[in-house]
């Protein structure tokens, strides 16, 4: 008779330690089951609680805006992405020297196309909503207030400077080699508007060139969307904005 293990019956023994093997192996399954959804469910949470963080910051503090056309520099340049805070207007005032972020009032900008296909469109509005995306300046512009409400704004003194309620001003944020502007006016800015101009007066848009239009050129405040605080990329132009006081020291309120 052979004595090989391998022919040998198998014992109750063996069977017993297979059973208890598997029945180890399904408890072990089903363990990492609630493990798998409880560790999905935490991830859904904390990536839900992100966005609507994000969603709320940029709808009531800050927001961030893509910077495309050279009319604010040197003070920003093209491809910059611009920290606006949205305190002001609101909690916090506009003051005269602040750069501002308004949304176009009619007739400032040209039409532009969109080229983008409809999930390329969805896709950047929901990040740009949520945002993970800088808002495309497409209706929104960037100008520096020169005049708040009730300003009188004038150019130009015997020295070309701007004169802001009798009183001229020296703007060290302007272009080097740019004038203050190029085209004599004086206007009286309506109550609740903005009178508003780029740093770089030769290739800006702002409210000298649109003084037919209603309100003379100058901007609603209810079109502010807030005032820029820090350049956020590149990060060699990483900078905070700060108002230039000494300049509109000496203006005294209307």
């Amino acid at each position: 008779m052979s004595t090989d293990d391998e022919s040998a019956p198998s014992t109750p023994s063996h069977g017993r330690r297979d059973r208890d093997r598997l029945r180890a192996e399904a408890e072990g399954t089903a363990a990492a089951r609630p493990a798998k959804r409880g560790w999905l469910r935490e991830t859904a949470i904390v990536v839900v609680s992100a966005l609507v963080l994000s969603v709320i910051i940029k709808t009531f503090l800050v927001q961030a805006f893509f910077i495309p056309s050279g009319s604010m520099e040197d003070t920003l340049a093209v491809g910059d992405r611009v920290l606006v805070s949205k305190l002001a207007p609101g909690p916090l005032d506009v003051n005269r020297g602040d750069a501002v972020v308004f949304v176009d009032p009619g007739g400032w900008l040209d039409p532009v196309p969109d080229t983008r296909n409809a999930f390329q469109r969805g896709a950047e509005e929901f990040l740009t909503f949520v945002g993970l995306l800088p808002q495309n300046a497409g209706e929104h512009l960037i100008k520096r207030v020169i005049g708040l409400g009730g300003d009188t704004v004038e150019c130009c003194d015997d020295d070309g400077r701007l004169v802001v309620n009798g009183v001229s001003i020296e703007e060290p944020y302007l272009k080097p080699g740019v004038t203050p502007s190029d085209r004599e006016f004086s206007v009286t800015v309506p109550e609740g508007h903005l009178w508003l101009m780029g740093d770089n007066r030769s290739n800006s848009q702002d409210s000298r060139s649109h003084q037919g239009s209603s309100g003379g050129g100058a901007v609603p405040m209810s079109n502010v969307v807030g005032t820029a605080m820090l350049i956020l990329w590149p990060v060699d132009h990483w900078t905070v904005l700060r108002n230039p006081g000494d300049t509109f020291a000496a203006v005294p309120d209307p």
